[in-house]
């Protein structure tokens, strides 16, 4: 049996991996990883990218960078959350503030020191990386347009360090990105929606909050459609193995998704929205694997 007091660091513990969302950095690690395998650098040895240092630090101080985000967005959000996710809040709470605040200058200095390793450019790079994050949560967040389209350029940035590593410079590494971006724009305002009470509450400026909910879905349904231009490059134009079986489910996924929107007005529904597109983006992660099996030996 346990005691209290290891309880009690047991759940102060799962309280700072909630606040920094330790499942989805692992996922942006593995995506960073496979997109290095089977997209950026093909024609490098599977040993030749799982071993090389540089890579590896550069995942590191993405992810730490990463952490440090959730974090900050965590503590100016607090009270937000309160009203939008009691539960899980309450749980961060275990947490302090003053704690928050320590780990988020740590993890920052640890990812600086990480880039440190690769270049000084890397450095600054991620500088203006943990700079953007902080300015997102502070400021950007609370305006519409601007905040999602923020949020979701700094969501693709960690996979721009790992493009910007390797110098390729091929179209269809944006056009992967493109889709990857809508997709994200979508989650951050299916969020809004999803927080709409709690936006209202803290005055919040975001897009259901101003324009209503009507608006944030009829620019949902467009977004939809906008990803069929990046799904019909890659199916058609692109050779990308089997993921293109990723892309077919995506739209059919898409469809579902619009039709559930278009009868959502409670908070359930739109959670349910907002897990359709985690699973997209999930299943893209690990379906880019797909694009070459062979890749799988060494």
């Amino acid at each position: 049996m346990l005691s209290r007091k290891q309880k009690y660091f047991f759940l102060k513990f799962f309280s700072l991996f909630s606040i920094v969302r330790g499942y989805n950095v692992l996922v942006i690690i593995i995506a960073q990883y496979l997109t290095s395998v089977y997209i950026l650098a093909p024609q490098l040895s599977l040993k030749e990218i799982l071993f090389d240092v540089n890579l590896f630090m550069i995942v590191l101080a993405s992810a730490t960078a990463i952490a440090s985000g959730y974090i900050i967005n965590n503590f100016y959000d607090s009270d937000k959350d309160l009203i939008n996710r009691p539960r899980k809040t309450m749980l961060d709470r275990l947490v302090s503030q003053r704690t928050k605040l320590t780990s988020y200058f740590v993890l920052n200095f640890l990812s600086v020191i990480f880039a440190s390793y690769v270049s000084f450019k890397a450095v600054v790079f991620f500088s203006l990386y943990i700079f953007g994050i902080w300015f997102y949560s502070h400021k950007l967040k609370k305006y519409p347009f601007v905040g999602n389209f923020v949020a979701a350029t700094l969501a693709v940035i960690p996979f721009f360090a790992v493009f910007i590593y390797y110098k390729n410079f091929d179209l269809v590494i944006f056009v992967h990105a493109t889709f990857l971006f809508i997709i994200i724009s979508m989650r951050e305002l299916i969020k809004d929606l999803e927080n709409l009470k709690g936006d209202l509450a803290q005055n919040y400026r975001t897009i259901p909050v101003v324009y209503g909910s009507k608006v944030s879905k009829v620019m949902l349904t467009f977004l939809c459609l906008l990803t069929l231009v990046p799904t019909y490059l890659l199916i058609v134009k692109y050779d990308i193995g089997y993921m293109d079986f990723f892309f077919y489910g995506s739209i059919f996924a898409l469809i579902i998704f619009i039709i559930i929107l278009w009868k959502s007005n409670k908070k359930l529904h739109y959670v349910l929205l907002h897990n359709i597109l985690k699973f997209i983006i999930v299943a893209g992660v690990f379906s880019i694997a797909l694009i070459n099996l062979n890749r799988i030996s060494l």
